[in-house]
């Protein structure tokens, strides 16, 4: 019986060069450079010549990979190329924010900036500082946080382990629909409802009045369904076996909710309030309209109008004075920063506790 067998010509396949996508790469922005920029094709542009150069890359590296290693190889460095190119578009208008926030607005990060309010500054004054707006921005945003966080996370606890049926589903039908409100309405409901109706209920003179807790009771209404929301699905992302090996050692279901699931779920809970302040803290529209804003400094969240750092920015960048831009950048930066802050610090408080349990 005669076996016939071939020859094994080489266990390994043609393969590019580790170099090869960086000289295409640079090629690419090069040829596009001299075509579309120095050439002034279609009106030239930088926009249009990071486009061109994505287009021409993708285009000579899979001509290239299909020559060198087979159509096969060729359509998986294109797939690869496309899911890169995406996610650098995507961090480019990130980078470029930051850079523009960073650019403009270390201008006026001095002491007077930090240390001074609006009070007595005039358009024709180059002084001037937003720690007025920075009070009143810790201020609504921490106690926001203190009335939603606990509902919040009640609300999700409810709906994931011990919501059923009809209840259930209407608390998230609402919650959803609560997702989508506008900000505005936010601020038209506790202006109606607080402002105009309790608030003149203990105001020694019974009038209605401006006051940072109300801008925390509208910051509250939107934060709710997003800390709801994302506390709902971290909560169901936690294994049923950790609840049921709890239940089996004789815990009863409270304390396993609050030693073993809460826990577990702590890191994307953390992240949900994270998203929920940051998007308080850059609230303007129902700040505006409960709290009035103002240009002097008020430590009295229960009385009295109150500025935040997005009615500094809206008001400066309004401002007809030729300082007012620099000091919107800084304010600008400010904010960001200071949600930058906030997060890393209930990160690393986060991981802190998970690694002491």
């Amino acid at each position: 019986m005669t076996t016939l067998s071939a020859p094994v010509t080489g266990l390994r396949a043609r393969r590019l060069p580790k170099w090869a996508p960086w000289a295409v790469a640079a090629g690419s922005v090069l040829l596009s450079y001299l075509i579309v920029y120095a050439g002034g094709l279609l009106g030239g542009g930088i926009v249009l010549t990071a486009i061109a150069s994505v287009v021409l890359y993708l285009l000579l590296l899979w001509l290239a990979a299909r020559q060198v290693e087979g159509g096969r190889a060729a359509r998986n460095r294109l797939a690869s190329s496309l899911i890169y190119s995406a996610f650098i578009l995507a961090l480019l208008p990130l980078v470029s924010v930051a850079w523009t926030l960073v650019n403009k607005g270390v201008e006026r990060l001095d002491g007077d900036f930090f240390g001074h309010s609006m009070n007595g500054i005039t358009a024709f004054d180059a002084n001037g500082g937003a720690y007025h707006a920075i009070i009143g921005t810790l201020e609504q945003a921490g106690i926001a946080t203190l009335i939603t966080v606990p509902l919040g996370v009640g609300a999700a606890i409810y709906i994931v382990e011990y919501g059923r049926g009809r209840l259930a589903a209407a608390i998230r039908f609402f919650v959803d629909v609560m997702t989508g409100i506008p900000s505005i309405v936010a601020g038209l409901f506790v202006l109606a409802f607080w402002v105009y109706v309790v608030y003149p209920l203990y105001s020694p003179d019974g009038k209605p009045g401006y006051s940072g807790l109300a801008a925390s009771l509208a910051l509250s209404v939107l934060m709710l369904p997003t800390i709801t929301r994302s506390t709902e699905e971290m909560l169901r992302l936690v294994p049923d076996a950790l609840r049921e090996g709890s239940y089996a050692l004789g815990i009863p279901k409270w304390k396993t909710i609050m030693r073993v699931v809460l826990p577990t779920a702590l890191p994307g809970i953390v992240t949900g309030v994270m998203l929920a302040i940051a998007r308080a803290c850059g609230e303007t529209a129902p700040v505006l309209l409960v709290a009035g804003g103002f240009n002097s400094i008020n430590m009295n969240p229960f009385v009295g109008n109150q500025s935040s750092l997005a009615i500094y920015i809206w008001d400066q960048a309004g401002s007809a004075s030729k300082y007012a831009p620099a000091r919107a950048w800084a304010a600008a930066l400010t904010l960001v920063g200071l949600v930058l802050a906030l997060t890393i610090a209930a990160k690393l408080l986060a991981r802190r506790s998970k690694l002491e349990r």
